[in-house]
């Protein structure tokens, strides 16, 4: 085979990192969520940091939220006073006031996001003067000290189709000819030494692939402290002074050049902008569930997205990834401080992003969110259960984020998306509670409640289409913005259009009742402390099998199935009210099963069913990292590393200069590979290997010592991988 070798690149031939240029990032201790509730009750709260003098989009902001804010509060009012008007007096009153309580609570959540979408689906067609476009970057050029970095943080990832989306968004971001601008930064976590040899190898490809002057560097974390904010922060104290901006990308990210470039321009021209983030279009996965996701995005959620915009304006939401930070009041204003106490809810902040956003705003600058960048990507999960081990995490963070709402200096708006936040998640438990205190109420007699006897009251029924309505409308709202502007045929024409979105509304109804049930466990072992094992398929296997669904869903299936027969043989009409919600949980398992199916998925792109403009036809950003993804060669294993030369030089040479032969720790790595020949390597621990990995003197010595002991007539490197 040609021989490969290591490019040279800054900070030392074949060095992963450039020279470390520290800067401080000290997180502000919290006040806690009594003591700031105290200030706030007596006046004594901090006031939020100016921004200069009140701009035009802060006053509409203020109006627009006060008409939210009215609406939202009137209509649930309104309901719960019909609510009360339907009720019969009869029964126990706790009961009934917990129900009428809950029910108030949740149509006003409910409220909320009906308003949100018809905000959005104005903003689709009017358009919004006060809103920040991406049209408003215009042609100018940008400053040569208006460095970039794009920073990637991954975690155990699938090797082969991240870098793939890197090499993508690379290759588009150099077609700019911008990419002197930019420098790309992997910042691995991974504690898997068979993957993080996988990543050096490919990050290494990736850097020859683009050429010499391609500054793609490779960070890997001896002390993963934080998660994916500590990585980040991590990044910031070492070479954050070097840039003004940094995007940060998740794993499965992919962005155009001209979005990148775009950023930047938004940046330069928007000088009190600290976060701008845009808004992601998910992609990529053929799964039913995946496409069923990605085609609902695509249809309804940029009119939540676009809602959003409408009144939050500079005061918007960061999600963490597809988005660019101004690094120098990252840096001295977001640090984060571990929450104190113990139980689920102290620690490390799991959900970083909705805190940071409200940290910067806090200190003077403006978060925005921009709907109407093309070139932003990412992925949905593949299925339900990969969806809900996702949604554990965000359900944690979430509540964890609540017991900042009373911190001193944060602005309103961002008081209420940290409530929010978590209600999206209590939401569940509250849904929950307000049907077992409908069922108790029947139980305990009232059974006019339900409008089992004499008939369904009229304001029963008004409620029921109203909370129907309101759910099925903004789907509604999706399809019509999409007709309006002509754009069918991106979703396969309007026939295929119409089909899809009824295919992802039964598809919703299905799932609904599982997210409820698997939300409210969530919210438990957040609130509790206990321990839940919810750990979901590898993310590479998308078909979920019949026994890792049943581990999942099969005993509340089975206790949903008995609860309808005892209801059927008790009082049919009461099965018939409760079916919604029951006979989803039922069929838990095979929805499961079934919408993990690619098979499925892609026999419905074939009909043109749930198609988005994406698969109807890709970018070619898009484009170039699925092909890159599918003629990707076989990862190397950790072993070669030490028998495949070109990647023992790409480790040998990726810390740089380091010399780690010295002291107790090269006394205590000569002791580890003294003796070991070959096939010793194999019962190195995974903490060994992945040392081994991080210490050039370490990873020659156990080269030098298995070239020594290797067996008379056998080739020390006859492993070595074509």
């Amino acid at each position: 085979m040609t021989p490969r070798v290591l490019a040279a690149v800054p900070g030392g031939a074949g060095a992963s990192s450039p020279p470390i240029r520290r800067g401080a990032m000290v997180a502000r201790p919290w006040r806690g969520f009594v003591a700031g509730l105290a200030d706030l009750l007596r006046g004594r709260g901090e006031a939020p940091a100016s921004s200069g003098a009140e701009q035009p989009w802060q006053r509409a902001a203020a109006r627009r939220r006060a008409v939210l804010l009215a609406i939202v509060t009137l209509s649930a009012l309104a309901a719960t006073a019909l609510l009360l008007h339907s009720l019969p007096e009869t029964g126990s009153p706790w009961l009934r006031a917990g129900q009428v309580g809950l029910f108030a609570l949740l149509f006003a959540w409910v409220s909320a996001g009906f308003v949100t979408a018809m905000m959005g689906f104005w903003v689709l067609w009017r358009g919004d003067r006060h809103a920040l476009s991406a049209r408003a970057a215009g042609h100018a050029p940008i400053h040569a000290e208006a460095r970039t970095a794009i920073v990637m943080p991954i975690c155990n990832e699938n090797v082969a189709s991240v870098f793939a989306g890197l090499r993508a968004t690379c290759e588009s971001l150099a077609a700019t000819g911008a990419a002197r601008l930019f420098d790309v930064f992997v910042l691995s976590d991974t504690n898997d030494p068979e993957i993080r040899a996988a990543e050096l190898a490919a990050w290494a490809e990736l850097r020859d692939t683009l050429g010499e002057g391609a500054r793609v560097h490779y960070r890997w974390r001896t002390l993963r402290k934080k998660r994916k904010s500590g990585n980040v922060a991590d990044f910031c104290r070492r070479w954050g002074r070097n840039y003004r901006y940094m995007v940060v990308l998740d794993a499965d990210s992919v962005m155009s050049g001209d979005a990148l470039v775009t950023l930047v321009r938004l940046m330069e021209t928007n000088p009190r902008a600290g976060i701008i983030q845009t808004a992601p279009r998910a992609c990529g996965l053929t799964t039913l569930h995946a496409r069923a996701q990605q085609f609902a995005g695509r249809v309804t959620g940029r009119l939540f997205t676009a809602g959003m915009q409408f009144w939050q304006l500079g005061e918007s939401h960061y999600w963490g990834h597809n988005a660019i930070i101004r690094v120098a009041p990252f840096m001295q204003h977001c640090a984060l401080a571990p929450l104190p106490g113990r139980g689920g809810l102290a620690g490390e902040i799991l959900s970083h992003d909705f805190v940071e956003a409200a940290l910067m705003r806090r200190a003077g600058w403006h978060v925005w969110l921009v709907d109407d960048l093309d070139g932003s990507y990412e992925q949905q999960p593949a299925n339900l259960l990969d969806e809900l081990q996702r949604d554990r995490r965000w359900c944690q963070g979430n509540l964890q984020n609540a017991r900042l709402v009373t911190e001193p200096g944060l602005h309103g708006v961002h008081r209420a998306m940290l409530l929010t936040g978590a209600m999206a998640y209590l939401s569940a438990p509250l849904w929950l509670g307000f049907v077992l205190a409908g069922s108790a109420l029947w139980l305990l007699g009232e059974r006019g409640s339900f409008g089992l006897h004499g008939g369904v009251s009229a304001g029963a029924t008004a409620l029921w289409l109203a909370t129907v309505a309101m759910l099925a409308l903004p789907r509604v709202a999706g399809v019509a913005a999409i007709l309006m502007r002509g754009r069918q045929r991106e979703y396969g024409g309007t026939p295929a259009l119409l089909r899809g979105a009824l295919l992802e509304a039964g598809l919703s109804v299905l799932t609904a009742p599982l997210r409820m049930i698997a939300h409210t466990l969530f919210v438990i072992g957040a609130l509790t402390g206990l321990k839940l094992d919810w750990k979901s398929p590898p993310r590479e296997a998308s078909d979920i099998g019949w026994r890792d669904a049943a581990q999942r869903f099969g005993t509340i299936g089975a206790l949903a199935l008995a609860g309808v027969a005892a209801l059927l043989w008790i009082e049919p009409r009461a099965a018939l009210w409760l079916a919604p919600m029951g006979l989803p949980l039922v069929l838990a398992v095979p929805v499961i099963v079934l919408t993990s199916r690619s098979a499925l998925g892609r026999r419905a792109l074939a009909h043109r069913l749930l198609m988005t403009p994406e698969e109807h036809s890709a970018p070619r950003v898009l484009r170039h990292a699925w092909h890159f993804a599918r003629r990707a060669a076989p990862a190397p294993v950790w072993h070669d590393a030490v028998t495949d030369p070109w990647l023992f030089e790409v480790v040998r040479h990726a810390m740089g200069p380091r010399n780690t032969g010295w002291g107790s720790r090269g006394r205590a790595r000569r002791l580890l590979v003294r003796g070991l020949v070959d096939q010793d390597t194999e019962r190195l621990s995974p903490a060994d290997r992945l040392r081994l990995l991080a210490e050039p003197q370490s990873i020659v010595q156990l080269r030098d010592q298995i070239a020594a002991n290797t067996l008379p007539g056998r080739s020390g490197w006859s492993l070595m991988r074509a």
